[in-house]
């Protein structure tokens, strides 16, 4: 054949038409085919605009591919309109307005064909064409790569978009194309955008990848199925919905996203099954608005890059998680605003850098069956309306396990958080909460610690091995926490308890006419000289007593002073406290709060007991909220900040302990009259806190250092016990608690005071076992302690 020509094969039954003819121009050519003829072209460059209307079959002569080059000057390259067959051939297209491929009817096979424009689209397919595709290339640097549209289907089986302006594929008005194996990377826009109500995709063993855009979109009724795709390396969402869009993914892997995984808005549905989403620099599952609903079953998120949770609800939004697994990220799972609800079930939440569950602004979650590993809070329930179920859950090696606080009031029902390092669960702050047949174990706080008189409700709750205490309600009274059946490893049963009815206010004192009625001051009804008596009577701390004393007599001549008319020497009233647990320090911050409230320097003296989880926030801004709302809490009093260095942890990454310490020196700076702070801890990491921040040293410029009790003291400490509680210590008891408290080793689990008080405990617990089997026993029966009382060294 000449180069350039076009040699027709006849297939027609008819013995008068000749069997061969050869053509120099491809229009030529086409206009003399019939139904399945064969059009062998030679290798060359034709710029004709084809017209393929008839059933034949064209292809390179030589079999090469790409030796045939179809490339006119503008408009359409190549139109198919039959069900034609079309092969190994090379298409171009220059004009920006139109495709360079176009098929606009029939069911035709496009074989081996690279697709090289410059076009609005490489190919199109519309009406109501149904091609196969296998094997061809689309590279199109100013248009789409592949357009299906106008009620269009097809099958594109191993083919690739190599480049794109806009979008890689694109389906709309009704468009419904397989995909099979397929690659779309390097495209401007979309790696697959689906867009409008009746447009489906169908994608299988697909891989989308370098997309300056999101990886998949979705939006405006369209709906798609995706199964064992990859998408990665995009530059904006991997997959995204909008718009009441449907989308199914199946065992598809999407990773390597700078923004969110998967994010779907304005009542869009996503299903997901054995999907994974992995290195992501926002969500991994983000879920907006109402009526937009995620389910995940059997996937797995994971390895953020980014500081944002793995799992994001908000606005009314709902994600269902069955048997998945969120690991290796900042924050697990975040439930916002009102309407929103996650449920979870079954369902892994480990090695979380900050909460794996929060739950705020009124929004609900539902978590059953599900285990929490290694993360600072395990779930963390706030603000008004905010609740929700957690059943048969495990929080294993927290910070924090559970906290409860701003109104929140969620349900736990037989859960278990063993091994935190401070407490199990933690109400505070207007918290409630109903806590049923749960569990605390190995705590390195409280197990429960309830306080500014939280109305909790705690019914046939356990504790174990808790370093500071089973049970702590602080700040409780008529509306406080209410227990029920709660038992603990302590020698002291807890005890219940009741709310008392509140009784009717009685009737103000009328004020005097020249005075405005006020309230008087919490602890104005003590006199400083009574206070100190209380300290004095306190076991020990002999140089915290001096110091105390040293600050009360300064404050208490320089008000004289200043009532002479007299200059007086500033007092810098906030305190750090360094020392073991268990030495005294709450106790004596609390009387110091009535003592500077009788001297007339604080309106009220009451104390605020807070430590990081009541400071720090999730997100930049949410601390500084918190900070400043524990320190209104304490205004006109104490606020105490325990373990106070946990807000500057050495590697501190990015933790926001420190914007609570920044917000803490500045509110101490504007308000310096109106609330005493004093920061408490270990004494080595307490030197260090005070160097965080240029102004924290020099607003804390008095250190009380609380030692340990000596053995001495610790026996003293037995002995006001036993008076209190009308038991008295017997005959050889007193040297067998020495000897008891100078065998007590003295690691980090020693509880000081707390020690004394827990053998105490324990021996009325084995007393009461022993005298309980006398039938007639005597007053000295049920009040001696003896030696064989003491329980055995820990």
């Amino acid at each position: 054949m000449a180069q350039g020509s076009v040699q027709v094969t006849h297939s027609g039954p008819s013995r008068w038409r000749r069997r061969t003819g050869e053509y120099d121009c491809l229009a030529a050519a086409l206009e003399a085919a019939a139904d399945g003829d064969v059009l062998s072209v030679a290798p060359g460059t034709y710029r004709e605009n084809l017209v393929v209307a008839r059933a034949v079959t064209l292809r390179g002569a030589d079999g090469a591919p790409g030796s045939v080059r179809i490339a006119p000057a503008d408009g359409v390259a190549v139109t198919v309109r039959a069900s034609a067959a079309l092969l190994d051939l090379h298409v171009e297209g220059h004009d920006a307005a139109a495709p360079a491929l176009l098929v606009e009817d029939g069911a035709p096979e496009l074989i081996g064909l690279r697709v090289v424009t410059h076009s609005s689209a490489g190919i199109e397919v519309r009406g109501g064409a149904r091609p196969t595709v296998r094997q061809c290339t689309v590279d199109n640097v100013t248009g789409t790569g592949i357009s299906v549209l106008d009620g269009a289907g097809g099958i594109f089986e191993d083919c690739e978009v190599l480049a794109a302006g806009q979008s890689g594929i694109t389906v709309h008005d009704g468009g419904a194309p397989r995909l099979e194996r397929c690659r779309v990377h390097h495209a401007r826009g979309a790696g697959l955008s689906v867009t409008g109500e009746g447009s489906t995709l169908e994608a299988v063993g697909c891989e989308v990848y370098e997309i300056k855009g999101a990886g998949v979109r979705l939006a405006a009724r369209a709906a798609g199925r995706l199964t064992e795709c990859r998408v990665h390396r995009v530059a904006a969402d991997g997959v995204t919905l909008d718009g009441e869009a449907v989308l199914a993914l199946t065992d598809c892997d999407i990773h390597d996203v700078p923004e969110n995984g998967v994010d779907l808005r304005a009542r869009s549905v996503l299903t997901m099954s054995r999907s994974t989403v992995r290195h992501f620099g926002r969500n991994g599952l983000s879920v907006w608005d109402p009526g937009t609903r995620a389910e995940a079953d059997r996937c797995e998120i994971q390895d953020s890059t980014g500081d944002y949770p793995a799992v994001w609800v908000s606005d009314g939004a709902t994600a269902v998680l069955a048997a998945c697994r969120v690991h290796d990220v900042p924050d697990a799972l975040f439930v916002l605003d009102r309407g929103s609800c996650a449920e979870v079930a079954d369902s892994d939440l480990s090695r979380i850098r900050g909460t794996a569950v929060s739950v705020s602004g009124g929004a609900t979650a539902r978590l059953d069956d599900c285990r929490i590993r290694e993360a600072t809070t395990g779930a963390w329930f706030r603000d008004p309306g905010s609740g929700g179920t957690l059943t048969g859950c495990a929080v294993d090696a927290t910070a924090t396990g559970v906290i409860v606080t701003k109104g929140a009031d969620p349900t736990f029902e037989q859960c278990s958080v063993s091994s935190p390092l401070e407490a199990g669960f933690y109400v505070s702050a207007e918290g409630r909460g109903t806590f049923r047949h749960c569990r605390v174990t190995g705590s390195g706080g409280f197990g429960f610690h309830v306080i500014d008189g939280c109305r909790a409700t705690l019914s046939h709750c356990r504790t174990e091995r808790c370093a500071r205490g089973g049970y702590e309600f602080a700040d409780g009274g008529a509306q406080g926490p209410v227990s029920e059946g709660c038992t603990s490893d302590e020698p002291v049963a807890v005890p219940a308890v009741e709310r008392a009815p509140v009784p009717a206010p009685a009737a103000p004192p009328k004020p005097a006419a020249a005075e405005p009625a006020a309230a008087p001051p919490a602890a104005a009804s003590r006199p400083a000289v009574a206070v100190l008596g209380e300290l004095d009577k306190l076991v020990g701390l002999d140089s915290v007593k001096r110091e105390v004393r040293a600050l009360t007599d300064m404050i208490e001549v320089g008000r004289r002073r200043r009532e002479a008319g007299l200059k007086a020497a500033s007092v810098r009233r906030h305190l750090v406290f360094t020392g073991s647990p268990g030495t005294g320090k709450t106790t004596v911050a609390r009387l110091y709060g009535e003592i500077l409230a009788s001297l007339g320097v604080l309106e009220r003296g009451h104390l605020v007991e807070v430590s990081r989880v009541d400071l720090v926030g999730e997100h930049i801004g949410s601390t500084a909220i918190r900070t400043q709302e524990a320190f209104e809490r304490a205004r006109g009093g104490v606020l105490f900040i325990d373990e106070a260095y946990a807000l500057a942890p050495e590697d501190s990454g990015r933790d926001f302990g420190r914007e609570a310490i920044d917000t803490l020196v500045k509110l101490m700076e504007d308000h310096r009259d109106a609330v005493v702070v004093i920061v408490a801890g270990y004494t080595a990491e307490m030197e260090r806190f005070l160097t965080v921040n240029p102004g924290v040293a020099s607003r804390f410029s008095r250190t009380i250092t609380f030692g340990d009790y000596a053995p001495e003291e610790l026996l003293r400490i037995v002995e006001q016990q036993a008076e209190e509680h009308e038991y008295r210590i017997g005959e050889g008891a007193s040297d067998a608690l020495l000897g008891y408290f100078r065998a007590v080793p003295r690691g980090p689990a020693f509880g000081n005071g707390r020690t004394a008080r827990q053998t105490f405990e324990a021996m009325v617990e084995r007393h009461a076992g022993r005298v309980a089997q006398l039938s007639h026993p005597s007053t000295d029966d049920l009040t001696l302690l003896y030696a064989e009382d003491l329980p055995a060294l820990p």
